[in-house]
């Protein structure tokens, strides 16, 4: 395997399962009601009075369903995609009955299989970072959304520790804290050589984000851009706000 996609299909197909758990434990903590509410509210607000059935929303790298399943929950209309077949059967097992009102898509979320204009809204959450074209990604996002239609994408700085030595060290010390507090460290769980290893390869990994994506966005047209630079405190639990207190969650929003 030689190119970023494959690699990163031969590696979140082997996480799958892992990964999976972790949903699952979001699934049934205070993450579910904490991104509930977020999504629903941002959504929402900007579809001032329309009823969620008639949303249709497209939730990018949707891995084992976490975002996909919570919306169904709440009502609205959604298509989950991911690159990986091993995801989508995982996220077909934990959404259970709610799996046969969702449709799952096998896409590259950098050329997606779909027409023009077919979304209300699109989500991502901890995608962008790992992709080989990002730039591509948010063309093809803008593309699929209809006019006046909603993105609402989820990320961090995830590795740029591995090429900034300030990054590190705050990095380093969140590792000391996760087990100085005796909690699972979700970096040192994970297969962390392989994944430092594509990480490297990644052009975000070393980007100053969000003020990459800003730019970009604002590029290709996209309008009324708002960032929130520290979302992780809204919805994270207190086990992820130690494991990532060096690396906040941002929020970006913006209108086609």
């Amino acid at each position: 395997m030689n190119s970023l996609f494959d690699k990163n299909v031969n590696y979140w197909t082997g996480r799958a399962e892992g990964y999976s758990e972790v949903n699952q434990d979001e699934l049934n903590g205070v993450q579910h009601d904490n991104w509930s509410g977020l999504l629903d509210e941002a959504i929402l607000e900007h579809f001032d009075g329309r009823a969620r059935n008639a949303i249709r929303v497209l939730d990018v790298g949707t891995g084992p369903g976490f975002f996909a399943i919570i919306l169904t929950k709440l009502g609205y209309v959604v298509t989950a995609v991911d690159c990986t077949d091993a995801m989508l059967e995982q996220a077909r097992s934990n959404a259970g009955p709610l799996a046969e009102r969702i449709r799952f898509r096998n896409m590259n979320a950098e050329a997606l299989a779909l027409e023009d204009g077919q979304f209300d809204v699109v989500v991502s959450r901890n995608l962008t970072w790992n992709l080989a074209h990002p730039d591509a990604a948010y063309r093809e996002w803008r593309r699929v959304l209809r006019d006046g239609g909603l993105l609402l994408n989820f990320d961090a700085n995830w590795y740029n520790y591995l090429y900034d030595e300030e990054a590190r060290a705050a990095y380093e010390n969140d590792r000391a804290n996760v087990q100085a507090q005796g909690l699972d460290d979700h970096y040192i769980c994970t297969d962390i050589d392989a994944m430092e290893e594509i990480a490297r390869e990644m052009p975000l990994s070393p980007v100053t984000r969000p003020a990459w994506d800003r730019v970009v966005l604002s590029d290709l047209g996209m309008k009324e851009i708002e960032i929130r630079e520290d979302i992780g405190k809204d919805v994270w639990s207190e086990t992820e706000r130690v494991n990532y207190a060096a690396t906040p969650m941002f929020m970006i929003a913006a209108v086609k």
